[in-house]
């Protein structure tokens, strides 16, 4: 126990300079010097890089050498550039921040679901610029919460924690967090969850991803069965100038039905959706997730 407590709060001194130098940055200054830490890293963690060439080649296997090790470079340059972004991600402060940055994409899918009067799921991913919805979505009146899962180390969870709820909404611990999100769309709010990463059984279902079998908790399908709740899929595409473009596609409505193939069929056709946006920009994805177990 002692060891995790220094071992922690090691972990968050170091951490604590690298946030201040994000923050204090010019936000290019800042996304440039996260592009090539993201490049650097790939060396400095190796099993990373490996997990992300394997997944790749099985989800491409048709993909070239060069331009799997381009993938690679440009996907590690994006998760560097992200990690600046976390940082950073309470300074989209104004309506004119959101206007400068964002450019969105089928408004009306999310108004249309809104006006239902039922709550609604945010479906997205880890993609592009995945956590700003916290901060974009209560500005187009839409209040959000957000399911995330706990860090290890509980002062940097804070610290994110912290980040995240700056924009109104609030963190859905994922862990046993079915009730709070059916409290939060009885509310009418918008429940934002990222649906791509392994979910062991029996919490997870297996469905297809890239051609291949992956276990994906069904907590969305369930819930969206049980009370009518509208699903809008959502992501957000990092462009070439570090603007962003935020995709709102038709909502997504399921009959009532409790059975488990139901469950699976509804998680396939969500999954399904995930996978369209991933292969849309494929090096903006979490390529080195061990998304794919036994």
């Amino acid at each position: 126990m002692k060891k995790r407590f220094f071992k922690n709060r090691l972990e968050y001194i170091l951490f604590l300079p690298l946030a201040f130098l994000a923050r204090v940055l010019p936000r290019n200054v800042a996304l440039g010097l996260g592009a090539q830490l993201g490049w650097l890293s790939q060396y400095l963690l190796p099993k990373r890089a490996k997990q992300a060439r394997d997944n790749l080649l099985q989800a491409f296997p048709d993909m070239s050498a060069a331009d799997l090790q381009q993938t690679i470079d440009d996907m590690f340059r994006h998760l560097g550039k992200s990690g600046m972004e976390m940082l950073q991600l309470d300074q989209f402060r104004t309506d004119e921040d959101v206007k400068e940055y964002f450019t969105f994409h089928g408004l009306e899918n999310l108004q249309e679901a809104q006006a239902l009067g039922k709550g609604l799921f945010i479906l997205t991913g880890h993609l592009g610029f995945w956590e700003v919805g916290t901060f974009f979505l209560p500005r187009l009146g839409v209040p959000v919460d957000f399911v995330a899962k706990k860090m290890k180390n509980p002062y940097i969870d804070a610290y994110f924690r912290r980040l995240r709820e700056a924009g109104g909404g609030q963190v859905i611990e994922a862990k046993h967090g079915a009730r709070r999100i059916v409290k939060a769309l009885g509310e009418q709010r918008a429940v934002a969850i990222l649906l791509d990463q392994h979910i062991s059984p029996p919490a997870g279902i297996k469905v297809d991803f890239f051609g291949r079998p992956a276990y994906t908790t069904p907590i969305i399908s369930q819930i969206a069965m049980k009370l009518g709740t509208p699903v809008v899929p959502a992501f957000s595409y990092r462009k070439d100038d570090n603007h962003y473009d935020i995709v709102f596609e038709p909502m997504l409505l399921f009959d009532k039905d409790n059975s488990e193939e139901a469950a699976r069929r509804n998680t396939q056709i969500l999954t399904d959706h995930i996978e369209a946006a991933v292969r849309k920009k494929i090096t903006q994805w979490f390529w080195v997730h061990k998304r794919w177990r036994a």
